[in-house]
């Protein structure tokens, strides 16, 4: 009995799985250290953003960083108004992860996105400065 039950649950999942979109077919975004990072965003196309707080930014942010808090209910739209598609973003948080959020949620509306690992605390770790 308990048998079956697991049978039809697993034939269940891999019925759900196969309607979906294939996970590699799913748009990702780059993660990558600080050196890398700061060879990407020298090109003068890309947009960077940061997505801390206001006073997280404030307390430092990466020079020529745009501020839009993803922790906000309307991230999305404020991303979306003030970045342009065409261009590729370079976002970045305080430790890595609100950055790899956000950057999961601008891949998936088109933008090409490259994540700063480590954060701003990697930044510094790494000597880079900070503006205020």
């Amino acid at each position: 009995m308990i048998l079956a039950i697991v049978a039809i649950i697993a034939i269940a999942c891999a019925t759900r799985r196969s309607k979906g979109t294939p996970t590699s077919a799913m748009p990702t975004f780059s993660n990558v250290d600080v050196d890398g990072f700061q060879t990407f965003i020298a090109a003068p196309d890309v947009q960077l953003l940061d997505v801390r707080t206001p006073d997280e930014y404030a307390d430092g942010h990466i020079a020529g960083a745009v501020l839009v808090d993803v922790n906000e209910s309307d991230f999305e739209e404020k991303a979306v108004a003030v970045l342009d598609a065409s261009r590729p973003v370079a976002v970045y948080c305080r430790s890595g992860r609100r950055s790899a959020r956000a950057a999961s949620l601008l891949t998936a509306r088109g933008y090409k996105v490259t994540n700063l690992e480590g954060g701003v605390m990697a930044w510094q770790d790494a000597g880079k400065a900070l503006v205020k």
